[in-house]
């Protein structure tokens, strides 16, 4: 979440003619909270975490991060939170006596749906039974337990502070706590992995019953560890094979594909990140946080905040890095890089609603999309075909004059 795509380079055909109407309602209103520090930065993390000191500056971040909310607070204009997300870094370095104060901060800017999703990430060597018990008690119903595999040797290549027996005990601790809906980050494609590798930690995810999967490749980022010195990754027919075994194995244990790297069991996907794929807003607080606002008149505004901890806490310097207008241009690529994500994609009226133009300006590339079999002839819905998901990328270029 904290490293929103962007698109303001690219110019989409057609576009640049569509006026652009003001919004007939806003989009359901999220939102995402940063924790920047971590027991040690991963290799293959290209987000912004940083290595933790011994004592965390609990009470000082809780304090900036509702000044900071403070101040996108004229983008609410009196809608409920639907979704809160925890993300970082490692949240669950964080007292639950800090996370409460901050969450009794936001209740009292913002009301809160009274079905809200609040999501924790949290990763298995930070695990106490008495602070996720405390954490659920606040109001928390729902983990994201970073995991990523069950093998020690593949852990160890991941710079991961845990081992597989603390995975295993990390999801029966959150079931004691009281979570009955939590998901578990799974990887793929990790350095000399086999197929049976891969499904080995996929059957032993399904085995702890989560109601939620992400499980997607390795990649190798920019400014990252491994990017400097990559590892040795499995052969693309490695890949390949992995791929379709574990969506079959997932599919028979009733996880359903939902997003390109997201299995959920039957009503539970993850409500934040749908809101976020179907073009939802998110205010984004915390160092580095990325934010996505809708103004009434039509504005879409993307927002950014300062990425260094040491500066968000400077009271000098100001909490927003930045922020850019979407373009008429840039809408179409803003929206439909995240919507084709979903397997299902969108129904099509979201995209006049959520984006001001018309649906019309889409037909010509749509056409297009749908001839080459990437895209689903569905007139009601905007969704890519089962091609379309593995080939997202040509798909978009479709989209670009």
């Amino acid at each position: 979440m904290t490293d929103s795509p962007s698109a303001s380079s690219l110019i989409i055909g057609g576009a640049a003619s569509s006026p652009r109407a003001p919004l007939p309602t806003l989009p359901p209103l999220a939102l995402y909270i940063h924790i920047p520090w971590c027991v040690r930065k991963c290799p293959y993390c290209d987000f912004n975490s940083h290595t933790a000191s011994p004592v965390l500056p609990e009470q000082e971040y809780v304090d900036a991060l509702l000044a900071d909310l403070d101040q996108d607070l004229h983008a609410v204009y009196g809608r409920e939170i639907s979704s809160i997300f925890f993300g970082g870094g490692t949240p669950s370095l964080f007292s639950a006596d800090a996370l409460g104060r901050l969450l009794k901060g936001v209740e009292q800017r913002i009301p809160f749906a009274h079905d809200i999703e609040i999501t924790l990430e949290a990763n298995p060597g930070t695990f106490e039974q008495e602070k996720f018990v405390a954490y659920r008690k606040l109001g928390i119903n729902r983990l994201s337990i970073g995991i990523q595999s069950f093998q020690q040797q593949k852990l160890e290549a991941l710079g991961r502070i845990h081992n597989g027996d603390e995975a295993v005990r990390a999801a029966g601790m959150a079931r004691q706590a009281g979570f009955d809906n939590f998901n578990l980050d799974l990887m793929h494609g990790l350095p000399d992995q086999s197929l049976d590798d891969a499904l080995s930690d996929l059957r032993q995810a399904i085995e702890l019953q989560p109601t939620h999967i992400s499980w997607y490749q390795l990649t190798l980022e920019p400014n990252t560890v491994f990017w400097n010195q990559p590892p040795v990754l499995p052969e693309d027919d490695t890949l390949w094979d992995i791929q379709e075994a574990g969506q079959a194995l997932l599919a028979e244990h009733g996880y359903a594909q939902y997003e390109v790297s997201a299995y959920a069991q039957p009503g539970r996907p993850a409500r934040h990140n749908l809101n976020y794929w179907s073009f939802g807003d998110f205010i984004g607080i915390g160092a580095g946080a990325h934010g996505k606002l809708s103004h009434p008149d039509g504005r879409i505004v993307r927002t950014w905040k300062t990425r260094l901890p040491k500066d968000y806490l400077n009271p000098a310097k100001s909490f927003q890095a930045g922020e850019k207008a979407l373009s008429n241009d840039e809408m179409p690529f803003e929206f439909l890089m995240n919507a084709l994500r979903l397997t299902a994609g969108v129904e099509s009226r979201l995209y006049p609603e959520r984006t001001g133009l018309p649906l019309e300006s889409l037909a010509e590339h749509r056409r297009e999309a749908e001839q080459s079999g990437l895209m689903q002839v569905e007139p009601s819905r905007l969704a890519a075909t089962e091609r379309g998901q593995l080939f997202l990328n040509d798909l978009l270029q479709k989209f670009l004059s």
